[in-house]
């Protein structure tokens, strides 16, 4: 297939990127690998930020991000981020997203952790991402026969295709994308898709974790390719564990129930087991402390009384207000016997977000030429260390738009043009599937909510010791893992748990996301961002790039 541009994924990031390109270029293909809305903007509850109220400010939006970003925040992106928002906020709903409102007809604000003011827009209560991702799948869905765009699911994105390497060794400029049609020829069938722009909107990381509140889906496919392309990752170990996550025991793995911070932006507790409300006593926004401080505190709670759980206690809000506000919450968590307006919840931490990835410029543009990512996959500087509460469908709206408009410019003023791609060498190291649970229990054990040298070293050898199929271990020379769905994806947990091990374990600090029981303090020298590579035989390299 052939295409001006090529976005892969279709959460808001993806959509709202395919939209603006399709206005702007000749031939769109977007490739999710589900239907289209299987994005995870649809699993977000709690909302979008943006300083909408005349009360608010972008300046005031931007402080609060700054504060939640522990001193690691691109200004340039933040500004962005804060005062094209409300905007790109106002075009969403022109394109049909209905948000909640008020008696008045306004839109209806909340606060969330880190927030100083009310600039939450939600819908449906708490099915805000749900709500936007229909919207924006109905435009997409209207121009299904456009010839301008086409769109291909249950397609998993493998490589990006580059051009002939520069004469210093740098990536050459990007010229597609391999896929895989899940269900359609073979097993290992592989196609291409040309293109001289590549977008990738992916999402997170979390199946590289036993536990998280992402879908199955996220596989850090997106983080992997670049990776793999020869793209700079950054600020990898910032994983933000979101801390109230439904506690069903420690053998449950997989995507977990997730109750936003919403409830207690509208003022739920948090307790221990024995009762004890302990959230006043560690930070002065006691339960809407920024997330990492709240999860770091529940893990040090549990720890302090042998419980694996703690409470979240919603009762005193009153069961008609919890049922109109929080609808979906209440008939997830029914679905386990546990009544929002009744019962006490248990919640413990699990990983929610990654607030690094590939590195861009503005505009969205990675390191390899025509190479772009938005949303969850990239690194744009606007989360620093610790994501702030519902700046995540922003960043996804603003930055897609931005690269959209980007990768029109760079097409029209032949920045951007289609070549042939080349192969680049190297042993074929695809991981076999039976290997996932042990990559992902390392990556929990190594880099989780709480890390230190020992466990992250510990984790890096058991990482590098998993077999791959370059290794050739049968006697009789059949490699140990075929080219198929579940491989692919497992190669790429297994990549992004290496280099996120890698990176946490350079970091010696605490700070944001990263928390180091053997470094606690958080130190100026280390106000620097660490980048990863992989270097011309594949190994992974480590670097530190200033913030200044």
């Amino acid at each position: 297939m052939h295409a001006d541009a090529v976005v892969v994924g279709s959460g808001i990031a993806g959509l709202t990127a395919a939209l603006e390109l399709r206005a702007r270029v000749g031939r769109v293909l977007l490739v999710t690998k589900d239907v289209l809305s299987s994005g995870s903007t649809v699993w977000a509850q709690g909302g979008i930020a943006a300083a909408l109220d005349p009360r608010d400010s972008p300046a005031a939006h931007q402080q609060d991000t700054l504060v939640a970003g522990a001193g690691l925040c691109d200004p340039r992106a933040v500004e962005m981020l804060v005062t094209e928002g409300p905007a790109r906020v106002r075009e969403l709903v022109a394109r049909g997203a209905v948000f909640d409102t008020g008696p008045d007809g306004a839109l209806s604000l909340t606060r969330e952790g880190g927030h100083l003011a009310d600039r939450i827009a939600h819908a449906g209560g708490d099915a805000t991402g749900a709500e936007i991702s229909r919207a924006l799948v109905a435009q997409i869905e209207a121009v299904r026969h456009d010839p301008g765009i086409e769109v291909v699911e249950h397609a998993l994105v493998l490589d990006v295709l580059t051009g002939e390497p520069g004469p210093d060794g740098a990536p050459g400029p990007v010229r597609g994308v391999t896929l895989h049609v899940i269900g359609e020829g073979s097993r290992d069938g592989v196609g291409a898709a040309l293109a001289p722009a590549v977008v990738l909107a992916t999402g997170g990381i979390g199946q590289v974790y036993r536990s998280s509140t992402n879908p199955a889906l996220a596989t850090g496919d997106g983080v992997a390719a670049a990776l793999r392309a020869g793209a700079r990752l950054g600020d990898l170990e910032f994983v933000q564990f979101h801390p109230t996550v439904l506690w069903l025991g420690s053998g449950v793995k997989g995507q977990l129930t997730l109750v936003s911070e919403a409830v207690r932006g509208e003022g739920a507790y948090l307790l221990d087991t024995d009762g004890v409300r302990f959230m006043p006593d560690v930070h002065p926004l006691a339960e809407l402390a920024p997330r990492d401080v709240v999860a770091h505190a529940i893990v040090r709670r549990t720890a302090a009384t042998g419980a694996d759980h703690v409470w979240l206690d919603a009762r005193h809000l009153g069961a008609d207000f919890l049922r109109r506000r929080f609808p979906t919450i209440h008939g997830r968590l029914l679905e386990h016997g546990i009544d929002l307006t009744t019962d006490l919840v248990p919640v413990a931490p699990a990983q929610h977000y990654h607030s690094g990835g590939v590195v861009t410029d503005l505009d969205g543009r990675a390191s390899v030429p025509g190479l772009y990512a938005v949303g969850e996959v990239a690194c744009t500087g606007v989360h620093g260390a610790n994501r702030l509460a519902s700046n995540s469908l922003l960043e996804g709206l603003v930055f897609a738009h931005r690269a959209a408009r980007d990768v029109a410019a760079r097409l029209e003023g032949g920045f951007l043009t289609a070549g042939d791609p080349v192969e680049r060498p190297g042993d074929a190291a695809l991981v076999p599937a039976a290997a996932r649970s042990r990559v992902q229990r390392a990556a929990t054990d190594g880099p989780g909510v709480l890390r230190s040298g020992e466990g992250l070293r510990r984790a890096a050898e058991t990482l590098a010791a998993v077999p791959t199929d370059a290794h050739r271990r049968h006697d009789d020379g059949r490699a140990l893992a075929a080219p198929q769905t579940a491989e692919w994806e497992t190669t790429n947990v297994h990549q992004v748990a290496t280099v996120l091990t890698h990176a946490a374990l350079e970091r010696e600090e605490s700070r944001g996301g990263h928390a180091r029981t053997d470094f606690p303090r958080t130190s100026e020298r280390w106000r620097v961002r660490v980048e990863v590579a992989l270097d011309g035989e594949g190994a992974v390299r480590v670097s530190q790039r200033s913030h200044a």
